[in-house]
């Protein structure tokens, strides 16, 4: 049995001794390099380009600009949701750092020369940073037109709204808001922001093209989805999709940053034009600026009544998705849906928007929006117990959602596990001692600790296709041929894994073929946590359906009907008659009369799906499953320095079945990890359109030292109905709460909400002295009236 063992990643021994293949050291005869020039305004017109110095210097090939492209026969601009975002910037540039210019060259070195002799004369326009002066209406515009991208059935209904920055407005209704407003005792209101970060995967951006002997565009490139990537490039050079081939080995991360089209469209056009081998990798610098996790601004109004239920719920979510939407629509809708929270809520509506501004582009970052949104109500569930005096755990637990119950989109949830994940954070950090033996902190003591937690809801990307073929050989062995990109979640172990289980066979005769999309069918993407069961089931029918011919040859031979037949160990036989078996090599020998040949089974997963009402978001059937994660920790904040040490840390995550335990581990702890950094330190500053910490010397990310003293990850399992062996996804659920979970932890400690992330020393300090302030200044009225009520 290959099913929920722990088994060893499959890549294992060859990434330890650096022989797996990376496209960043890859090479071809004859290959050139790219360098580009950037754009050092947030705002303008190109109204000149000078070329002419770098284009003589020797070993330049050419130098590419907008103007160029518009003398090739090709479409210039591409896009996942809305195709807004040129190949090379044409006429307009929209932030600082917007491809200008490409210089080809026989060298990185010369290349990089080059871009120095390059001259830009700009028109300047106004720019709009901030992304609620972007939704005004007087703001600069920055995108005059919008071409909807129609590439995926979920953003076709997603209109753009011209004439403005807000590319997309999202919309839900759920019961009667006012209504619920009127039936509640209390009601709170807050704001919350975060702000831009990066992935910083270890390996850049990196794409190599070329034009083989059949004039067929190749291309070899480090992102997560391929299959989208031959279709856009196709679109691009307005080449039939047969004509492109994208193949992708191993990536050295992603998070997000790889996922869609970044530089293989340009990479291609180059390729296109030289007729020779061109390859663009990108600097650590210039990754802070190909793609951001989109800053938030989300006020969110909440009614309870006196006996702790939560009656109405009203968001406004405000998401920057920088100077190009990439697939802010998506996270804007998909995201957007579950602002309220994973709570039973009567009475819901949601605005969610997705605003253009002339910042670096905002996208895809592991969580897809959600921690985002969960840092807000999920800080605000901790304000508002406070303020009533309510158990903040007991106040979850009272009205989370559980099997049976609808939440705000209509859809009733199913396979949901936060009645467990709740209990065993009531376990984790023994809350119920904890709050009735809660003490005043030693005033003498600087460094003081305090317990807090989170949960979150996510919806997995719905609808979505995934397609499989798996071969098995006459020797007993198989492949798998599927486009999911293994990024170091370990995807190929996994998803061998579920073949062996249904082939009976032992994890080490699978192999999983790495996506090249002449030979792997097509996947919508790697991402979204879907993988597992999106390829997962596609690999299990596609198993299968080897099973089934194997079942056909060998019901025959033994004139038995197939249901009487048992597949393990490598060898088929039939129940109750044991000495009746053949080993699968045995039965292949037999079908094919020689001790050769294959036996091929094919699958296309696809979800089920409704596309939510426009104007109020309601969908019976809008995701085909939904992640359940919590946070709880305990942490020290030390009120001299405003730092804050996290002591420990419990993630959890209902992944409906561990196909592989060990690694489910690695992912929820990895995914606490990252949101560390977002928590305490992560953020993309801005001076006028420029960010100045661009760097891995000035962008601060979790070392060792900013770990957890003390760490554990709790596998929840609440199988799914239609997951393969009943499982779901993983590889985002412990991300959700990490940040509210440390912020309910700092108030619990010292009694000051913050709600600006991060929350970086000089945040807790500055809310330290705000509510010592604020304190003196209420003791000093006290005693003033004291004093008066003596005379």
């Amino acid at each position: 049995m290959a099913l929920g063992k722990s088994i060893r990643r499959v890549e294992a021994k060859a990434k330890v001794t650096g022989k797996v293949d990376y496209v960043m050291n890859m090479t071809m005869p004859e290959m050139l390099h790219v360098k580009l020039l950037r754009s050092t305004i947030p705002h303008g017109k190109i109204k000149n380009i000078d070329k002419r110095a770098a284009e003589e210097i020797e070993g330049v090939i050419k130098v590419v600009t907008g103007e160029d492209l518009q003398k090739l026969d090709i479409n210039y601009y591409y896009g996942p949701a809305f195709r807004d975002q040129p190949v090379i910037a044409i006429d307009k540039v929209r932030y600082v750092g917007d491809p200008v210019a490409a210089v080809i060259a026989e060298s990185v070195e010369i290349a990089a020369k080059a871009v120095n002799y390059i001259e830009v004369e700009y028109e300047e326009f106004e720019p709009v940073f901030q992304v609620l002066d972007a939704m005004k209406e007087d703001a600069p515009i920055v995108h005059d037109t919008i071409r909807p991208a129609g590439s995926f059935a979920d953003l076709k209904s997603l209109l753009p709204k011209s004439g403005s920055n807000i590319c997309l407005h999202y919309k839900l209704r759920h019961g009667d808001i006012e209504k619920g407003f009127e039936e509640a005792d209390h009601i709170f209101e807050d704001t919350f922001t975060t702000p831009a970060a990066v992935h910083l995967p270890m390996e850049q951006h990196v794409a190599l093209a070329y034009l083989d002997a059949e004039e067929r565009m190749n291309i070899w490139t480090a992102n997560q989805s391929p299959s989208f990537v031959r279709s856009e490039v196709s679109h691009v050079l307005k080449l039939p999709e047969s004509k492109v081939r994208v193949r992708v080995p191993y990536l050295g991360g992603g998070f997000g940053t790889k996922l869609y089209v970044k530089i293989e469209a340009l990479t291609a056009v180059l390729a296109l034009i030289v007729k020779k081998p061109v390859k663009l990798a990108l600097t650590m610098d210039e990754v802070f600026i190909t793609l951001t996790k989109h800053a938030t601004v989300f006020t969110l109004k909440t009614g309870v009544t006196n006996d702790g239920k939560i009656v109405a719920r009203k968001c406004t979510v405000a998401w920057d998705t920088g100077a190009y939407a990439d697939i802010g629509p998506r996270i804007t809708q998909k995201s957007g849906f579950t602002a309220a929270g994973p709570y039973d809520i009567p009475h819901v509506q949601i605005d969610s928007y997705c605003v253009y501004t002339n910042n670096a582009p905002a996208g895809a970052f592991r969580g897809f929006g959600i921690p985002q949104l969960v840092w807000a109500y999920e800080s605000q569930m901790d304000i508002i117990a406070d303020k009533m005096g309510w158990d903040p755990l007991e106040f979850r637990k009272s009205q989370v959602l559980i099997e049976g119950k609808e939440h705000a989109t209509g859809q009733i949830m199913n396979s949901i596990g936060f009645g467990e994940i709740l209990e065993k954070i009531d376990d984790r950090l023994d809350w119920k001692t904890y709050r009735s033996t809660a003490k005043q902190p030693d005033q003498q003591n600087p460094r003081i600790r305090g317990r807090g937690m989170a949960i979150g809801l996510k919806a997995v990307l719905t609808p979505s296709i995934s397609g499989a073929v798996v071969t098995l050989f006459a020797d007993g062995s198989a492949s798998v041929y599927s486009s999911t990109v293994d990024m170091g979640q370990g995807s190929d172990t996994i998803l061998g894994q579920i073949a062996a289980e249904v082939l009976g066979l032992p994890s080490d005769k699978v192999r999983v073929v790495h996506p090249d999309t002449d030979v792997t069918p097509y996947d919508t993407i790697t991402a979204a946590s879907r993988s597992t069961f999106y390829m997962g089931n596609a690999i299990q029918k596609a198993a299968e359906d080897v099973k089934r011919q194997l079942f056909e040859f060998v019901s025959e031979y033994y004139e038995v009907s197939s249901e009487e037949l048992e597949l393990k160990d490598e060898a088929i036989f039939v129940r109750n008659e044991p000495d009746k078996k053949l080993a699968i090599t045995e039965v292949i020998k037999k079908i094919f009369k020689m001790p050769a040949g294959s036996i091929i089974g094919r699958y296309v997963f696809e979800s089920h799906y409704q596309s939510p009402d426009p104007e109020t978001g309601q969908s019976d059937d809008v995701a085909i499953f939904w992640f359940a994660g919590g946070t709880a920790v305990e942490i020290e904040v030390d009120r001299e320095t405003g730092k804050i040490d996290i002591l420990n840390m419990v993630s959890l995550g209902d992944v409906g079945k561990a196909i592989n335990p060990f690694q489910v581990h690695q992912q929820l702890y990895g995914a606490a990890i990252m949101q560390i950094g977002q928590a305490l330190f992560e953020e993309c500053k801005y001076d006028h359109g420029q960010m100045i910490n661009a760097s891995m010397a000035d962008y601060k990310v979790p070392t060792f030292k900013d770990l957890p003293a003390r760490s554990e990850t709790i596998i929840v399992e609440d199988p799914h109905p239609e997951g393969p062996f009943g499982a779901k996804g993983v590889g985002e659920t412990a991300s959700f709460g990490v940040q509210p979970a440390i912020a309910n932890a700092l108030h619990d400690a010292l009694g000051v909400r913050i709600k600006d992330m991060p929350l970086t020393p000089e945040r807790v300090l500055a809310a330290i002295k705000e509510a010592e302030e604020s304190s003196n200044s209420r003791q000093k009225v006290s005693v003033t009236n004291e004093a008066k009520g003596e005379r």
